[in-house]
């Protein structure tokens, strides 16, 4: 990230040790200083929604989009998920994080009348409080619930979590969709969508540059696979015509990607909707 940056000083006698020394102390400043700047963050309206629409590969089509979670630090500008979301999860505040972001997705279909995905950490699916609380949420929105999906993403391995499984299907039979997020990266996988009785499948960026057949063939059992349980699929980072034809005659129901849009604030998708 490019918030707190500590100058590193060239040292003519400063062993090897003693620079790395320096650099661990130097991270767990950082880390205790994004510790402290996150509590409260919610309520002091720091954390913003970014929207990255999606497109039906049919049709091109305007018809989702994902709402992504920005943080908006007074000093630091504006820091990505990757830098302060797993911090979150391990200090506790990824719940307010992961509400704030839901309401921001409910919000916006009903204002839009679109499909909206959001980010959902299996923390917040430890305890039953997310999902009783989305349940009341969802009783109050004006648009269907089939509007709504939640991603799972993962760093880990979920393992056949009864709970979670549980939890997650309470929240389908209210018709809200399940992706699986970043499939082919890490644990995503197609076991873990039959264990979590997924509805969506997200092909992750990196098989979606990669044209060699080993990855051509994985995209295509797994477009295959999610025929056969009338799962949608979606091709994440597609950036260019050549990666949108391939995802296209693949199969894939969806895309989305540099190729139509980055990550944008709110008013600029509303006027990505109004002229599509």
């Amino acid at each position: 990230m490019t918030a707190i940056l500590f100058p590193k000083l060239p040292h003519p006698h400063r062993t090897r040790a003693a620079e790395a020394e320096l650099e661990v102390e130097l991270t767990m400043t950082r880390t205790a200083e994004m510790s402290d700047a996150l509590q409260g963050a919610v309520d002091r309206g720091e954390m913003v929604p970014w929207f990255q629409p999606q497109y039906d590969l049919r049709t091109y089509r305007l018809v989702g989009a994902e709402v992504l979670c920005r943080w908006e630090h007074p000093e630091w500008g504006l820091v990505r998920p990757n830098d302060f979301i797993p911090l979150a999860e391990e200090i506790g505040v990824i719940d307010e994080i992961g509400q704030c972001m839901t309401e921001h997705a409910l919000e916006a279909i009903g204002d839009w009348g679109i499909n909206i995905s959001v980010n959902v950490s299996p923390v917040q699916l430890e305890s039953a409080e997310f999902t009783l609380w989305l349940e009341d949420s969802l009783a109050r929105l004006r648009h269907p619930a089939k509007r709504l999906t939640v991603e799972i993403t993962e760093g880990r391995d979920l393992g056949d979590v009864p709970p979670l499984v549980a939890r997650l299907d309470r929240l389908r039979r209210h018709g809200v969709g399940i992706a699986i997020d970043d499939f082919g990266a890490g644990h995503a996988s197609l076991a873990q969508a039959r264990r979590l009785h997924a509805t969506e499948l997200k092909i992750d960026r990196h098989l979606t540059g990669d044209d060699s057949p080993e990855t051509t063939a994985q995209i295509a059992a797994a477009v295959a696979f999610a025929r056969d349980a009338e799962l949608r699929t979606v091709a994440e980072g597609v950036e260019t015509t050549a990666q949108l034809q391939r995802m296209r005659q693949l199969g894939c129901d969806r895309g989305q990607g540099y190729l139509w849009s980055r990550p944008v604030p709110r008013d600029e998708m509303a006027r990505l909707i109004a002229t599509a």
